[in-house]
């Protein structure tokens, strides 16, 4: 009976190709520029619709809260005499025949924007005389303001404060060249919405709406910010140029994070890396790319 031969003996593993900074480095950028174009997208859409709409919930539940103990503001400033912070809510607006109802916050910066309309802080709050401009976006974030080309004039436009609720009446919608409003006089009071026109994501001017006050005047308190000046970085169309500093240091992090993955996928595994290294670029490039996004036009 002959005896099988033994098997050949099995040849060892190949050695594993040495790393190339260069091709890391390659796939981290790609990996960095992916989550950042994905981010982005996000913040536009549906990511900043659904930020949009928690934020508007969490500032109606304090602006309810603040008119119910009577401490919501009337003017520049809090009850208790401290600067109304930017962001803070300071009215509830209504449009019935668009059904927009939005909380209107303190200022018209870009980060304001995101959560809904803002009120530029150089003019009166609602219902007091003189004229109140609000401004919204035309497309990210909600829209809270793509339809306000529909409104005819006679359309009331409702907005509560702390001083109450005011009621104003739409006389026009007015476009760049277009003739100004007449000058109000003494205790009048007029509305301007503002917001960005065009077509999506690429607006190529401004859109407004004017409203006459029909309700009772309010009082005016106080103001701190004289009339006619505001922060570059409120003017309609205006970025927010101090978010350079978020872009950089979410960049940076992106780009370690990315890093870290591409070392991952060599000695770890391709599944077992993106499993874990997906959830974090993902999270990384949305906080990237909302910082960037504050740098675009603010109505748009």
């Amino acid at each position: 009976m002959s005896v099988p031969a033994p098997p050949p003996p099995t040849p060892p593993a190949a050695p594993r190709p040495p790393a190339r900074p260069g091709l890391a480095l390659a796939g981290a950028t790609l990996c960095v520029l992916a989550a950042v174009l994905f981010g982005f997208a996000a913040n536009l859409t549906i990511v900043g619709h659904l930020q949009h709409s928690r934020d508007q919930q969490t500032a109606y539940d304090t602006l309810r809260q603040q008119l119910a103990l009577g401490t919501a503001p009337v003017g520049q400033r809090t009850y208790d005499g401290r600067p109304l912070a930017l962001g803070a809510p300071v009215a509830l607006l209504r449009i019935p025949v668009l059904g927009l109802k939005e909380v209107v916050a303190e200022g018209t910066t870009a980060d304001v924007l995101m959560s809904g309309p803002g009120h530029r802080r150089d003019t009166p709050l609602p219902g007091q005389a003189g004229t109140v401009v609000l401004m919204g976006r035309q497309w990210g974030y909600g829209s809270p303001f793509n339809n306000l080309h529909q409104l005819a004039p006679g359309t009331r436009v409702e907005l509560t404060t702390g001083q109450g609720r005011s009621v104003y009446e739409v006389t026009g919608v007015r476009h760049a060249g277009d003739e100004l409003p007449a000058r109000l006089g003494q205790g009048q009071g007029r509305l301007t919405l503002i917001t960005a026109k065009g077509a999506p994501y690429t607006p190529d001017g401004l859109l407004r709406v004017d409203a006459e006050l029909v309700s009772d005047i309010r009082p005016n308190p106080p103001r701190a910010i004289r009339s006619g000046w505001i922060d570059p970085s409120e003017q309609a169309l205006a970025g927010q140029d101090d978010a350079w500093l978020a872009v950089f240091l979410w960049t940076q992090g992106l780009l370690l994070a990315a890093l870290v993955a591409v070392w991952l996928y060599r000695v770890w595994g391709r599944w077992q890396t993106w499993i874990c290294a997906a959830p974090v670029l993902t999270a990384l490039g949305l906080a990237d790319s909302a910082a960037l996004t504050a740098l675009l036009p603010n109505v748009l």
